[in-house]
């Protein structure tokens, strides 16, 4: 019984050594415990990142279940090309990205479902208000809105990345998995689209 913990000690010792590279092979051959192992040393940056997406504890521990599962799944499809933690983060990112979207979605349908008493009452809740400027600046919300998500999906991902990162453009690189001069190029050609289409 002792050998057999000691073994256990080691193995758990020799998997908290080995490099990435090494538990990406494991894990794709079937070891479940390389694949625990990489998900120790890198989630926590994931989960930080989701959590700045979300802003909501609960929503962010949710995506990073689900960014979990499809890492796993999927790990089969790890090129090697970035680094293991790089490659879980994007597959955080987009699992928050869709959380986002499916939760606006759901929103907009509540809002169009709502009866005319509860929208008269959000519509005038604060009288305080100059109504001509609250329209413009919900106008100008929803205009901008509506440019972002009829942008190609490499800008919109650009976009949504840039601002959940409070504009860094080095944190958008490294999280998209582009160059900052590539990050530059894109996040500069959307702001022109939006420019545009927000006149």
């Amino acid at each position: 019984m002792d050998t057999c913990r000691s073994q256990d000690q080691i193995g758990v010792k020799l998997l908290a050594a080995a490099p990435d590279e090494f538990l990406v092979e494991a894990a794709k051959l079937g070891d479940r415990p390389a694949f625990v192992e990489l998900w120790e040393r890198h989630s926590n940056r994931a989960f930080t990142t989701v959590y700045r997406i979300t802003r909501n504890r609960a929503d962010a521990e949710d995506v990073i279940q689900n960014a979990w599962m499809n890492a796993y799944v999927h790990l089969k499809d790890f090129d090697g090309r970035a680094t293991f933690s790089t490659w879980l983060t994007r597959i955080a990112i987009n699992s928050a990205l869709m959380s986002l979207r499916r939760k606006r979605v759901h929103l907009e349908t509540s809002m169009e479902v709502t009866d005319d008493e509860t929208w008269r009452h959000w519509e005038i809740a604060d009288q305080t208000k100059d109504v001509e400027q609250a329209y413009a600046r919900h106008e100008s919300v929803e205009r901008l809105r509506q440019a972002i998500c009829r942008l190609r999906p490499t800008l919109r991902t650009m976009v949504e990345i840039h601002l959940s990162n409070d504009g860094s453009l080095k944190e958008a690189a490294n999280l998209a998995g582009i160059s900052v001069a590539a990050t530059k190029a894109r996040w500069s050609r959307a702001k022109t689209l939006l420019r545009r289409a927000v006149g």
